[in-house]
């Protein structure tokens, strides 16, 4: 039988589901009607989205967004590295099974090893900053959590005085303090016979630490475009649309490169199962699958950015032109982006369209200009096109 914590569960996954199959249907989501205020005649209806994070439509919008707010995140002049810390295949099945209390305590050994890691490299205390998002799968679908963190590449010395930058990071170092930092984590959030011995397998398995993904370099390549290279694997989907090559009402095939072979390799699976494979990732009700931290933490940004600046100018070489400024994107901007055509220009007179009807499927008419133009809301008698 399922408990009352089950059935609440089902239904935040069905909900996520049914918002997915529904987006971009107007009549089911609500939409916001456009229409020219000169002719009366040209009309642009744009359906609302579901936001939500299985959705496949929703995902570019999400990435461009985020690329967007973490460009603006980032210090002139700090070097930012793209650096991935993984779990290891024996512990997958147990952070699926206990994601409500061990995803949140993943997030934070993950600072607390980069801190020590950069500590222990300079040979004095060190705090640095991070830009961390969890990733719940793998290519094929499969449970595989790992973090994906834009971390700096040096920190503080604490008073904010000074910045040490780290141009050569060990990764022998690495991957043995975060074996230490996560297996310790696991060891107290758990608190089991079995998770211990399982512990107890795993340093003896990895004698030499845990496997991380660190770019390496004083200065790595890519580093300007660092946050629109790392959005493409941590805010989209488990699967991109292109990766789904047929699907017939039943049964859905798709692909993915596989890591240990680098071949491309398909698979057909029910359509419940492929379902199954893409909600198993999606993160408790409530967690915060980005987090900001030490010197990146929004509550202190501002604060911070001009101590920052100023530690900054002390270090000889400092790196300029270290961030690129991405702007947000609007509706109307990234739909003439991806089309060549202004929606919101009127294709009989040319003129802009405004505003003419909102409406949601739960609250109705939230908007109408055709009520305001009757309450006699506008001073202006000059004649207005009708409906």
């Amino acid at each position: 039988m399922f408990s009352i914590q089950d059935t609440n569960t089902i239904g935040y996954y069905d909900g996520l589901v049914a918002k997915m199959l529904a987006c971009g249907n107007p009549e089911q989501m609500g939409y916001v009607e456009y229409r020219c205020l000169q002719c009366g005649q040209g009309t642009h209806r744009v359906a609302m989205s579901c936001k939500s994070s299985l959705c496949l439509r929703c995902a570019k919008v999400s990435v461009d967004n985020w690329v967007s707010q973490v460009s603006q995140m980032l210090h002139e002049g700090v070097i930012y590295r793209h650096i991935i810390l993984t779990v290891p295949a024996m512990f997958r099945t147990t952070f699926s099974q206990n994601a409500a209390v061990l995803l949140s305590a993943f997030m934070r050994c993950g600072v607390q090893c980069l801190d020590e890691f950069y500590s222990d490299v300079r040979g004095k205390a060190l705090k640095g900053g991070s830009i961390t998002v969890i990733h719940t799968h793998g290519r094929h679908g499969q449970s595989h959590p790992h973090r994906h963190l834009i971390a700096t590449s040096g920190g503080d010395d604490g008073q904010g005085e000074r910045w040490e930058p780290l141009h050569d990071l060990p990764y022998a170092l690495l991957r043995r303090t975060w074996q230490w930092h996560l297996l310790r984590m696991v060891r107290h959030t758990l608190k089991t016979e079995a998770i211990t011995q399982l512990v107890d397998t795993c340093f003896r398995t990895y004698p030499n630490g845990l496997v991380p993904n660190v770019q390496q370099g004083a200065v790595p390549s890519q580093y300007q475009t660092l946050a629109r290279d790392v959005a493409k694997y941590v805010v989209s989907p488990p699967i991109a649309v292109r990766r789904i090559d047929r699907y017939d009402g039943a049964r859905v095939t798709y692909h993915d490169r596989s890591h240990r072979t680098e071949r491309v390799e398909h698979e057909t699976v029910a359509v419940e199962t492929f379902i199954g494979r893409m909600v198993q990732h999606t993160v408790p009700k409530g967690f915060k699958r980005i987090r900001y931290d030490g010197v990146q933490a929004t509550k202190t940004f501002a604060k911070v950015k001009g101590v920052m600046q100023a530690a900054l100018a002390k270090v000889a070489g400092m790196i300029k032109g270290a961030v690129k400024i991405i702007a947000r994107l609007t509706y109307r901007q990234r739909y003439e982006q991806s089309t060549g055509q202004d929606p919101l220009i009127c294709p009989h007179c040319r003129g802009e369209m405004g505003v003419w009807r909102l409406w949601h499927p739960t609250y109705g008419v939230i908007y109408d200009e055709v009520q305001v133009i009757k309450r006699g809301t506008y001073a202006s008698s000059a004649q207005r096109a009708g409906p």
